[in-house]
């Protein structure tokens, strides 16, 4: 019985994997599964990562105008 439960929930977490990667890839990084991680690499996930940064440290005063 326990083996049965183990196998069902590692086919889950994999399916988890796979929907991830391909979520991400149709966001325009390149997305690949290995073993247990979800590996991102590619110009879209750099691009990406440097928009949200720049947000970031633009604070919260941005996109109000100067008065």
């Amino acid at each position: 019985m326990m083996a049965r439960l183990r196998a069902l929930v590692e086919e889950r977490v994999a399916a988890r994997r796979r929907a991830i990667a391909a979520a991400v890839s149709a966001a325009g990084v390149e997305a690949r599964v290995e073993g247990e991680d979800v590996r991102l690499s590619g110009r879209g996930l750099m691009r990406r990562w440097m928009g949200d940064l720049l947000l970031r440290e633009a604070g919260p005063e941005a996109g109000r105008g100067r008065r």
